[in-house]
C-alpha cells in the first residue's frame, strides 16, 4: 500500500495555504468570503430544494471550499513547469481561451481536477495565461520584454526538485508533501519590488496594464481568489452595503430560475505601493491589478447549449450596442434579460432539447424492473418518475467573461484590439501537451451516471 499523499489532499492543502496568504496581502478578501458565506446560508435556509441538489450531486460539502485564482505568466517555459507542478496536485489543463479578440493580450487553459469524485473532493482551480509577446507591437520594447522575461527564475530549487521527485517516484509522501506545497506557494506571493524601472515600466504600462502586470515582476503573483456564491446578485449588493466598491456589471447570463454556465463578478483592483528599481535608487511608485472576484456556477451547457448561449449573447451585445447602453449597467442588464428570454428556464426543458448535462440517479425508492431498458428507455422513465436528475455544475470559464473581468479590473478605459488569429497549436506547443476538452469530460461523466442508473434498476 502506498504511503504517497493524494494529490487531491495536496491540492486541498495547497487551496487552504492560498487563501490564508491572500487574505493577509488583501485583507479585504477576508469580508468578501464573509460575506458570501452568508449569502449562502442565506440561500440553503430559504431553498431546501437546492440544498437537497447539491447534497445529490456531492457540492455541498465543497461549497465553502470553493475557490478559483489566476495567474499570468510570461514564456513557454513557465507555462510548461507550472503544468508539471499542478500535475503533482491533481490538477491538468481543460480549455483553450483566445482573450486577445476582447483586447487582452493573453491565451489561457484552466488547470484543475477532471473527475467529479475528485472536484468534489477539492475543486480548486488556477486559470492560468500565457502572454502573448508577438501583439507587443513596438519590436524594441517586445525584444526588451523578452530579455527580462528570461532571466527570471519564478519556482524555487526545491519547488522543482519536489516535482522532479514526484514524478520519479509517483507521488510524494506526507512529509514531502508539506514541503512541496509551501516551496510552491513562493511563485504566487505578492513583491513589492517590480524587476525593472519605472520607465521600463511606464512603457510597458502604455502598451498595456496587463503586459506590464506580467513583464515588470518578479513572479506571477496570485491577482485574486473566487469564492463560489449560490447568489451573485445578493453579493453584488451586499458589497455596496459594506463599502466594497463592485464592477458595475455582473459577466454572463443574466439572473434565472436554473443557473447556467457561470457568473461572475468583483471588487475594484487595488492600488498598492511597488518599489521600482532605477540605476542608483528604489523609486516608490504604483501599480493596479489584484482584485476579488465572485463566482456563481450554473450547469455545464451542451455544444447544442453553448451555441445558442452565443448566439443570444451576440444579440444582447448587439442590442445594447444599438441603444447606446452597452456600458450603463441597468440598460444593459435589461436588454441582456431580454435577450436571453428565449434560453429555456427549467432543467426538465433544458434536459429534453438536450442543452444541458445532467447527472442521472435512479429514485431512492425506485426497484429493480422486470424487464431490462437502455439509454433509449431514459425519457419514458423520467416521465415515469422512477430516474430523476440533477444538474451537473459547469467548472471552466468563459473568454469574453474573463476578458470583461481583467479589463474591468486593469482600468482600461480604451480597450486596445488585436488583430491576430487565435494560436491554441502554439500554446499547447508551450505547455507541452494538449488542453483536454471541457465539453467531452462533461460528457463523460453524464454518460458515467446513465451506466449507473441503469444498472441500478436492471434486473
Amino acid at each position: 500500500m502506498s504511503n504517497f499523499l493524494s494529490p487531491n489532499e495536496i491540492r486541498s492543502r495547497f487551496s487552504a495555504l492560498m487563501s490564508d496568504m491572500y487574505q493577509k496581502e488583501v485583507p479585504l478578501y477576508g469580508d468578501l468570503i464573509d460575506l458570501v458565506s452568508e449569502v449562502n446560508q442565506a440561500v440553503l435556509a430559504k431553498q431546501p430544494e437546492l440544498k437537497q441538489q447539491l447534497e445529490l450531486t456531492g457540492e455541498l460539502p465543497r461549497l465553502d471550499l470553493e475557490r478559483h485564482g489566476a495567474i499570468r505568466l510570461g514564456t513557454a517555459q513557465e507555462l510548461a513547469t507550472i503544468r508539471r507542478i499542478f500535475a503533482v496536485m491533481g490538477m491538468f489543463p481543460v480549455g483553450y481561451y483566445d482573450l486577445a479578440p476582447a483586447g487582452v493580450p493573453v491565451h489561457s487553459t484552466a488547470f484543475r481536477a477532471i473527475d467529479a469524485e475528485s472536484l468534489n473532493q477539492s475543486p480548486f482551480r488556477i486559470f492560468t495565461s500565457l502572454l502573448r509577446l508577438e501583439l507587443i507591437d513596438d519590436v524594441n520594447l517586445r525584444n526588451t520584454a523578452a530579455e527580462i522575461l528570461a532571466k527570471r527564475h519564478i519556482f524555487t530549487p526545491k519547488a522543482i526538485e519536489l516535482t522532479e521527485i514526484c514524478e520519479q517516484q509517483g507521488g510524494l509522501t506526507k512529509e514531502q508533501a508539506e514541503q512541496f506545497v509551501n516551496e510552491v506557494l513562493e511563485t504566487f506571493r505578492w513583491h513589492k519590488e517590480a524587476a525593472v524601472s519605472s520607465e521600463v515600466y511606464k512603457a510597458l504600462h502604455d502598451q498595456h496594464r496587463l503586459i506590464a502586470d506580467v513583464v515588470a515582476f518578479k513572479g506571477p503573483h496570485i491577482n485574486h481568489l473566487t469564492p463560489r456564491t449560490l447568489d451573485i446578485d445578493a453579493v453584488q449588493a451586499g458589497m455596496l452595503k459594506r463599502g466594497i466598491p463592485p464592477k458595475e456589471i455582473i459577466e454572463g447570463p443574466p439572473t434565472r430560475k436554473c443557473p447556467i454556465l457561470l457568473r461572475q463578478t468583483s471588487f475594484k483592483a487595488l492600488e498598492e505601493q511597488v518599489f521600482f528599481i532605477n540605476e542608483t535608487d528604489k523609486e516608490l511608485g504604483s501599480h493596479t491589478a489584484r482584485f476579488g472576484e465572485i463566482e456563481q456556477r450554473g450547469v455545464a451547457l451542451t455544444p447544442k447549449g453553448r451555441a445558442l448561449y452565443d448566439q443570444l449573447l451576440n444579440r444582447s451585445r448587439q442590442l445594447s450596442k444599438e441603444k447606446g447602453v452597452s456600458q450603463e449597467p441597468v440598460g444593459y442588464m435589461e436588454i441582456h434579460q431580454q435577450a436571453f428570454a428565449d434560453f429555456p428556464d427549467s432543467y426538465q426543458e433544458l434536459q429534453e432539447q438536450g442543452l444541458a448535462y445532467f447527472y442521472y440517479f435512479a429514485k431512492k425508492d425506485a426497484k429493480k424492473l422486470d424487464k431490462p431498458v437502455t439509454s433509449q428507455d431514459i425519457p419514458s422513465l423520467l416521465t415515469q418518475g422512477i430516474i430523476e436528475i440533477e444538474p451537473i455544475v459547469y467548472e471552466d470559464f468563459l473568454p469574453v467573461s474573463a476578458a470583461g473581468i481583467f479589463q474591468s479590473n486593469l482600468g482600461d478605459a480604451q480597450q486596445k484590439m488585436y488583430d491576430e488569429v487565435s494560436n491554441k497549436q502554439s500554446f499547447e506547443q508551450a505547455l507541452g501537451t494538449a488542453v483536454y476538452d471541457e465539453l467531452a469530460l462533461y460528457a463523460e461523466i453524464q454518460q458515467s451516471s446513465i451506466e449507473a442508473c441503469l444498472k441500478a434498476l436492471n434486473p
